[in-house]
Formats: structure tokens, C-alpha cells, sequence
């Protein structure tokens, strides 16, 4: 939504943007010096602050034209700046002035920037000083838009003007409503981030169609740490479509990386997780798979071909061998029959979902006392893709076979419905139930909840020990 502000018309451009640069409208007096103490910047509200022409002291040593007046605490304060890389905050009284003022010094190539203020409280050093708010339209409009760290950016000058103290509550730097040099923000950022900011940085201004620039980076705070921020700045351009000035917030968004970062790892951890139950689930069945071929199959055969050797050695009870050898291969077919039905299922263009759990249960009822009883609702089989079924019968396939393994049940119950859009299915037992705490109990319903998670569904389990076991599975039913 467009933020519509009515600002006075006096000194903004027809975009409502101040004309002039804020240094120059600010309230705060602000000047740079090399190391030669010669000055090379002095603005507007420097001038008013201390009776000084910025004519007449350009170019000039900052000591020789206030030799005899300017207090040794603020020539002590600016020599030690020099040899500090972090800004440096004091309160001073200046006699000849008649005045307290708040200073902030910061040093970056070799050039040392000072922004101080007037204070409005009498001249005693037991009063507070008390912060002078910002009397400008750019910084009405600004705070209209965010409260977070503003900052005003002279692209010609290289310079960053950071407005209210938001990067000192933010970041811990004692810098607000002062300029800092562009190379100072630079060497702020993550060595790993800064290169492909200031490349994208180069890239938005060489363009004059883009209005915003933004970009996401570490930043590196006052106690060394580093916080992760999101800059964004609308660009103004003067009339030769030429990049002049950027005005823009930066925010940090630490919190929010660090917790995308962790569900991201966790995520990683869950999928590692479902993979290895997977891969156990797998190894599990070829392992009773190769046990029943190895220690039962095999040695059915082993014995027809015994049978089918002495038929050929001996006439007289041939037949009767033979006999033996036929009923013993025919025993070897139904079980290898029996194994393939539990791993390939009649395909869903072929039977449907709900007659291949009806098969399942009646083989069951032939083979093993268990009571199970099986009940579908309201489903529409044409409605559910082929691997849908799948998937629903070998959840159905895996949860039966725990029960006739662990839970030693007299009933079950098996449920499939649909609810509006989802699939719903339940399997109960009046079995042993479990400790659902115990982990080590707990790869079949692993097993169950990948198959489900790949669908974006949901599983509920509800047991204790010795009071039966309800799995309830959620399918979502896309008729897109």
C-alpha cells in the first residue's frame, strides 16, 4: 500500500524528497580533518555552532584557528580518535563558548569525522544531556515509513548519514544523526558478503530504471558479533538520470535467519531420520525374505530332489517318490506364490484399493485367528491416483503385519473414509499397546510416517501398555 504524505513545498523536489542533502539541514554541526588536522568539511550547522564561515576554515589546520580557546579534553579526544577503528562518544564543556556539547568521533581512510551538538541544559556537568530531535521534512518522511535503522546516502560524496540513533540502539555504535564515511559501512560487512554486495550495489546504479536497492548481508555489530540485516533504499536521480542520493532502513533480521537456519536442520535431521527407517524397513524384509528361501524353500527342494533322485535308482517306489517330489514343489510354489503377493499387489487399473484390503484381510482370516474386520466409506476409487493406493495399502500392510507380530490381538478393525478432501484411515487392536516413548519400538510407525510425510499428511498414534493401539492416518485427496 502507497504511503501518501503532505509535506510543505518549500525546498522538496516534485517527488517530496528535500532538496538539499540532510547534512545541510540537520541540526547537528558536523566536520572531517586529515591527518594533518587540516579540514575538508564543514557544513552549514558547523558554521552557525561555532561563528565560523566554512570559507574560512576549508583548507585551514583545525588547531590554528582555535589556538587558545578550544578545550585540551577535545584536543586529547581527537588524537586518540585517530588511532581507534571504533567511534568514540564524549560530553565537554567549552568555556569560550559558554556551551556543553556532545561529540561523536569516527576515523575511516585516514580521515577523522566529527558530529556534535549544542545541549539545551545550563553549563553545569550534573546535567544530562538530552538528545535534539531532528527538525528536517526528509526525516518526517522516513520515520513515516519505519522506525528501524534510517540512513540517507550521498552516492556522489560516498557518504552515509544514519538518522536517530537506530543503528546505535541496533548495532551498539555511538553514531546518530552523523555522516559516516561509505568505506566505513563497507568494512562493517561479513568479509564473505561483501564483495557481492558492493558488485550488486555497482550493478542497481548503473541502472537509472531501478527505484529500490536491497540486499540481505552480516553486518558486524560493536561487541564483535555479527547480525544479519536487510537493507532497503528508494534511489533518487537528478535530472541527467545520474544516482545522487539513496534514503532507506535497515533491519535486522538475525531472529528470523537463525530460526529459518534451525528448521532447516531439523528438517535435514527428520529426513535422515525417515531415510534410515526406510532403509532398516528394507533390510528387514529382504532379511525374512532370504531366511525364508535359505531355511524353508531350499530345503524343500533339497528334499524332491532326494525324492526325485531315488525314484531313478529305484523302480519299485518310483512312483511313490515322484508322489513325494510333486507335493513338495507344489508346497515350494504357494509359498513363493504368497511371498510375491505381499511384494507386488494387483495394480490400481486392475483392483482397486478397497479389494486389495479386502483380499488382505480374508488371506489373513485363513491363515491366523485374528478377528479383523474391515470397513470403507464414502470412497471413490477413481478419484485416487495409482500410487495414492499404493501407498494406502502398504501403510494398511505394514500396520497388520505389527499387530499379528507384537500385538497379540483377539480384533482389529480397519477403517478407510473420506472427509471432504482428505482420506482418512484408522487401524485399531485390543492388543499388548506400547510405550510410545520407546524408541526402539518404533520402526514400523517410522516407516508409516514417510510414506505419509511425501503426501503432506498426518499420523496420530494412541497407546499404552496393555490398552491397545490406534494408528490414524491423514491423507490430503488432490482433485486438481
Amino acid at each position: 500500500m502507497d504511503v501518501q504524505l503532505t509535506l510543505p513545498s518549500n525546498g522538496l523536489s516534485k517527488k517530496g524528497y528535500p532538496e538539499r542533502p540532510i547534512t545541510e539541514s540537520i541540526t547537528n554541526g558536523f566536520f572531517t580533518v586529515d591527518r594533518k588536522w587540516t579540514v575538508r568539511h564543514w557544513n552549514k550547522a558547523a558554521e552557525k555552532l561555532l561563528s565560523v564561515r566554512a570559507e574560512d576554515i576549508i583548507g585551514k589546520n583545525l588547531w590554528e584557528q582555535f589556538a587558545g580557546t578550544i578545550p585540551i579534553d577535545f584536543y586529547m579526544v581527537y588524537h586518540k580518535a585517530f588511532k581507534l577503528d571504533t567511534p568514540c562518544h564524549f560530553r565537554e564543556y567549552w568555556a569560550e563558548m559558554e556551551t556543553w556539547y556532545d561529540v561523536i568521533t569516527y576515523y575511516s581512510g585516514d580521515v577523522l569525522s566529527v558530529s556534535f551538538k549544542k545541549s539545551n541544559q545550563p553549563a553545569k556537568p550534573e546535567y544530562v544531556w538530552q538528545q535534539i530531535q531532528i527538525q528536517n521534512e526528509l526525516y518526517r518522511f522516513v520515520t513515516a515509513i519505519t522506525n528501524d535503522c534510517l540512513w540517507e546516502w550521498n552516492v556522489e560524496a560516498k557518504e552515509i548519514f544514519w538518522i536517530d540513533g537506530g543503528h546505535k540502539r541496533v548495532f551498539g555504535y555511538h553514531i546518530e544523526n552523523a555522516l559516516i564515511p561509505q568505506s566505513f559501512w563497507e568494512d562493517l560487512m561479513h568479509p564473505e558478503d561483501r564483495a557481492r554486495v558492493m558488485a550488486k550495489f555497482d550493478t542497481v546504479m548503473a541502472d537509472a530504471s531501478t527505484l529500490v536497492w536491497e540486499d540481505e548481508y552480516r553486518v558486524k555489530k560493536l561487541n564483535g558479533e555479527y547480525a544479519y540485516v536487510h537493507d532497503r533504499g528508494h534511489i533518487i536521480y537528478d535530472e541527467g538520470k545520474n544516482p545522487t542520493r539513496i534514503i532507506g532502513a535497515t533491519v535486522d533480521i538475525t531472529e528470523k535467519v537463525l530460526l529459518k537456519k534451525k528448521l532447516t536442520e531439523e528438517r535435514v535431521l527428520r529426513q535422515r531420520e525417515i531415510t534410515d527407517a526406510v532403509f532398516r524397513a528394507q533390510e528387514k524384509e529382504r532379511e525374512s525374505i532370504g531366511r525364508e528361501l535359505h531355511d524353508n524353500l531350499n530345503q524343500i527342494l533339497a528334499v524332491a530332489k532326494l525324492y526325485v533322485q531315488m525314484a531313478k535308482t529305484n523302480e519299485s517306489t518310483r512312483d511313490s517318490h515322484l508322489d513325494k517330489s510333486i507335493a513338495l514343489i507344489t508346497n515350494v510354489i504357494e509359498d513363493i506364490r504368497k511371498i510375491a503377493k505381499n511384494l507386488v499387489i494387483p495394480g490400481a487399473h486392475i483392483i482397486g484399493v478397497v479389494d486389495n484390503i479386502k483380499n488382505l484381510v480374508r488371506d489373513l482370516k485363513m491363515i491366523d485367528p485374528l478377528n479383523i474386520e474391515f470397513k470403507a466409506e464414502n470412497i471413490v476409487e477413481e478419484e485416487f491416483n495409482e500410487k495414492l493406493q499404493l501407498t494406502i495399502f502398504r501403510i494398511v500392510q505394514e500396520q497388520v503385519n505389527n499387530i499379528l507380530k507384537h500385538a497379540n490381538a483377539a480384533h482389529a478393525f480397519i477403517g478407510l473414509s473420506r472427509q471432504e478432501n482428505e482420506i482418512m484411515l484408522s487401524i485399531l487392536d485390543d492388543g499388548n499397546g506400547c510405550d510410545l516413548l520407546d524408541k526402539s519400538k518404533g520402526v514400523g510407525v517410522i516407516n508409516i510416517r514417510s510414506r505419509v510425510e511425501f503426501y503432506n499428511g498426518r499420523v496420530t498414534v494412541v497407546s499404552k501398555p496393555g490398552e491397545g493401539y490406534k494408528l490414524e492416518v491423514v491423507l490430503p485427496l488432490d482433485l486438481g
